[in-house]
């Protein structure tokens, strides 16, 4: 079993991740997408799993707060 590191996931171990959390709607597509939204990212293409869920939560509240 290799180790990760939860400050720099490939975007495919990040969907792994999600997924194992419970998440039935993310995908690579939906992190790229995401990336090119504003999500932040490491200059390596990596993505830190914390950033990436605040900045989720960020736009759903957002979102809901209208």
């Amino acid at each position: 079993m290799s180790e990760y590191n939860a400050h720099a996931l490939k975007p495919e171990e990040l969907v792994r991740a999600l997924k194992a959390a419970g998440s039935r709607t993310i995908s690579e597509e939906t992190v790229a997408a995401d990336i090119a939204a504003g999500a932040p990212a490491n200059a390596d293409g990596t993505v830190d799993i914390f950033l990436y869920a605040a900045w989720v939560l960020s736009k759903e509240n957002s979102r809901h707060a209208s």
